[in-house]
């Protein structure tokens, strides 16, 4: 079947109430990237910057080297 078969005299609109009640769904690809956060601290990294992201990942691996340089010392 090709794209220029399908019927679509039927289908419903697309309205804002239908995009206000739509849910996300992430790929589970990249659920695996998702991490709980405790609010305050998500609200500081946040207030930090557009950025936030980013700035969570580098105090991460700031934190991982850190520790890689205690257990060889």
């Amino acid at each position: 079947m090709l794209d220029d078969d399908i019927d679509y005299s039927d289908i419903p609109p697309l309205t804002d109430e239908f995009f206000e009640k739509a849910t996300l769904r992430i790929p589970a690809a990249q659920a695996k990237n998702l991490i709980q956060l405790d609010p305050d601290v998500i609200a500081w990294f946040q207030a930090q910057g557009s950025e936030y992201k980013t700035l969570i990942n580098a105090v991460l691996r700031r934190h991982i080297e850190s520790s890689a340089d205690q257990k060889s010392a």
